[in-house]
């Protein structure tokens, strides 16, 4: 295995249910009917999808939906977009809890 996450590991996914079936029915169920077209497009779902992958760090997720945009008709700048704005998310909620930091920090200096 060249990595940690060995990618063969994504096609087993649905076999997750096998100790428990039904807990593994209703997720896929829930999963399935969160990720059909409604209000949004199932493109439109996936680009967020692969931002968020991105935000919680799943190579499986990153690797799937990287997939699954560019099969729903999204191209590179739109990803590349995409994960920009997790990153900016990401980053923007590590820098406000440094207001926590500098609050505790100014109460420690007292």
């Amino acid at each position: 295995m060249d990595t940690y996450y060995n990618p063969a590991d994504l096609a087993k996914f649905a076999d997750i249910g096998r100790q428990a079936p039904e807990a593994a029915r209703k997720f896929f169920d829930y999963y399935n009917h969160v990720f059909a077209e409604g209000a949004l497009t199932e493109r439109e779902k996936a680009l967020i999808a692969l931002a968020v992958a991105h935000a919680v760090q799943c190579p499986y997720c990153i690797d799937a939906y990287t997939k699954t945009c560019l099969e729903k008709g999204s191209n590179a700048e739109e990803m590349t977009e995409a994960l920009h704005v997790a990153v900016a998310i990401r980053g923007g909620a590590s820098l406000v809890h440094g207001v926590q930091m500098q609050t505790i920090a100014g109460q420690l200096s007292l």
